[in-house]
């Protein structure tokens, strides 16, 4: 059966959308939502309402490497219109502080 292709608009939508689910994801040490610390680099709908994901961790060391990436999926197949989740973690570029959010910065005192 073939998926229906969605439009711009729709991919537009979901994209926010998946954003919004990913802020509520937190690195279990640092309290802040994984967006706004600036793991995720990439959210990609494709056609059918597929979502790639690229993200990083603070270090490859990190306590969550194991949870984070499928908590990550977990909350982008949450979203309605979301029809598959696919999570790659990279390591170039590495995350380093200047990648957080201007609110992140400030809610860890970074200012």
């Amino acid at each position: 059966m073939e998926q229906q292709q969605i439009s711009s608009i729709e991919k537009g939508i979901i994209e926010a959308q998946v954003v919004e689910a990913l802020r509520t994801c937190f690195d279990p040490e640092i309290p802040v939502n994984i967006y706004d610390l600036g793991l995720i680099y990439r959210v990609v709908v494709g056609d059918t309402g597929n979502v790639e994901i690229t993200m990083t961790l603070t270090t490859p060391y990190c306590p969550a490497a194991q949870s984070l990436p499928p908590q990550v999926e977990a909350k982008a197949k949450g979203v309605q219109g979301v029809t598959e989740a696919k999570v790659s973690v990279v390591w170039d570029p590495p995350w380093n502080p200047s990648m957080m959010s201007e609110a992140a910065k400030l809610e860890l005192g970074m200012f």
